[in-house]
């Protein structure tokens, strides 16, 4: 595969990365704030679907096509701007995990609620606020991976 096509995937899911995130953070977070509980149970389920159909694939394309870049490029992944970019998305990985294991409790937590016709239980509440939390350091590590990428010192390329 060559490096254009490689850069190509790597820009595109990127984006889709973002979008989705971004996208399905804002929705489910104003459907909480709504405490409308038919809102929230299907914005759940949609954020779930929309991590699992997009966010997932990207997250595996990433750092598999940056890698090969890497590769192609003779970069070195002990370069400094890599390096730290490969640091922050481990990071971003680390806190992702759990609000896609929180995302999906809280769906099926939704759901129940609805189905019952009772309020949210508290233990929602508490696991939209780690949802939420772990989401901070996640967004802000994948932000500056972004910038690295983008602001990069490649030799012999003038800025």
């Amino acid at each position: 595969m060559s490096y254009l096509t490689l850069k190509t995937l790597h820009l595109l899911s990127m984006v889709l990365l973002f979008g989705t995130g971004l996208g399905s953070a804002y929705y489910k977070w104003m459907a909480d704030r709504s405490r409308q509980v038919a809102h929230i149970a299907v914005t759940n389920r949609q954020v779930v679907l929309a991590d699992w159909s997009f966010t997932t694939p990207t997250v595996i394309l990433q750092p598999i096509s940056g890698v090969a870049m890497a590769y192609l490029a003779d970069i070195p992944l002990t370069t400094p701007w890599l390096a730290i970019s490969l640091g922050l998305y481990c990071l971003a990985g680390i806190c992702w995990l759990p609000v896609v294991c929180l995302q999906i409790r809280m769906q099926k937590l939704a759901e129940a609620a609805l189905a019952s016709g009772s309020p949210l239980p508290d233990a929602y509440w508490r696991m939209a606020r780690w949802w939420f939390w772990l989401g901070v350091p996640a967004f802000t590590a994948m932000v500056a991976v972004v910038t690295l990428m983008v602001f990069k010192h490649v030799p012999g390329v003038a800025s």
